[in-house]
């Protein structure tokens, strides 16, 4: 029977998988109890993330290594580091320069949809921007590289420049924002295969320069093409919101980005039903333009919450501060996307 010095000699030797470090190195191994009668061996481990897919890798080889080394069960706990040991690895090799380090502590959310034409992006442009009025700081990453448009649609004029190795990128209403629209000239159409798509995406993580951020907001392509896989690969630990219309079609296809999500282990915070009616200025009437019900029924399919139900209204434009997209904080849209901004805050 193994006994508890064995135990650790084998768990010594395996690395976190996010920090590349020997659990030795990482003061990973927390507890380890043997029942020599019954063969049975119990351990807490922790990682610098837990719930990834990595860490169901890692159990598996545990498992198996502990059992051929003479247990005959084992117990296997998973815990987070602390903060003060991952505040140990935090400058090695520039970890802490890159938002996929294990010690960046932001939260990434990304909007997705599954077809194009439900405001997916008018979602992550206003939720962002409502964050940032809530107090937080606040990233938005443009992932939409064919369709881009958060640029036009926050009224952004300026581009990033670079400084040292790093690209700075733009801040407006209290969001820092990366777009493919910064690299294009005159609204050129941008013609690249996946592999290329991926490595874009990889530099807008890696290569910006955002400082500290508590919410990285991804505004995906729709559908679960190449940029959307990629980003489920680089971030396992990400929070998804699903956009879609009432219409039973929109939430039919709109499912399919959802299914995707579960699949890939990200966490669906919600559904957020765009055009969910028009409402007469004059007489109050709601008119639901595009049927009834396909929030409801997806959220219910997600087996999630229905966070909420945005009306079909225009932004009121400012011409000295252009942001066409942007709903003021006492527009009638704007406060319902300060609850929504305030939701989000509060499941998080």
């Amino acid at each position: 029977m193994i006994n508890e010095q064995q135990v650790r000699e084998i768990l010594n030797k395996k690395k976190d998988p996010f920090l590349h470090k020997t659990f030795e190195e990482t003061n990973a191994i927390q507890e380890v109890r043997v029942k020599e009668e019954k063969g049975h061996v119990s351990v807490k481990i922790a990682l610098a993330k837990t719930g990834t897919s990595e860490q169901l890798h890692l159990q598996s080889m545990i498992v198996n290594a502990l059992k051929e080394a003479g247990a005959e069960s084992v117990g296997l706990r998973f815990t987070e580091l602390s903060q003060e040991e991952l505040a140990k690895f935090k400058n090695e090799d520039g970890a802490s320069d890159s938002l996929l380090s294990p010690v960046n502590s932001t939260t990434f959310i990304a909007i997705a949809s599954g077809k194009g034409g439900v405001g997916k992006s008018t979602v992550s442009v206003n939720l962002a921007v409502s964050l940032a009025r809530l107090g937080k700081k606040v990233g938005l990453i443009d992932a939409d590289i064919y369709g881009f448009s958060v640029p036009d649609m926050m009224g952004i004029t300026k581009r990033p420049v670079v400084r040292g190795e790093k690209i700075i990128p733009v801040e407006r209403m209290g969001v820092k924002v990366i777009s493919m629209g910064f690299f294009v000239e005159d609204n050129s159409p941008v013609i690249w295969r996946g592999p290329m798509l991926g490595k874009m995406l990889n530099n807008f993580f890696n290569d910006v320069e955002w400082g500290g951020l508590d919410y990285l907001l991804l505004d995906l392509p729709p559908g679960t093409g190449d940029v959307a896989l990629d980003v489920h690969t680089m971030l396992p630990a990400c929070k998804e919101i699903i956009v879609t219309t009432p219409h039973p079609t929109a939430a039919f296809v709109a499912a399919r980005a959802g299914a995707m999500a579960l699949r890939t282990e990200h966490e669906i915070l919600g559904v957020i039903e765009n055009m969910s009616y028009f409402e007469s200025k004059l007489t109050g009437e709601k008119e639901y333009v595009f049927g009834q019900g396909g929030g409801e029924k997806l959220a219910e399919e997600l087996q999630t919450t229905l966070l909420g139900k945005l009306p079909l209204r225009q932004p009121d434009w400012n011409d000295d501060d252009f942001a066409p997209s942007v709903y003021d904080q006492e527009h009638h849209v704007g406060k319902i996307y300060m609850e929504l901004a305030q939701k989000v805050v509060d499941s998080l």
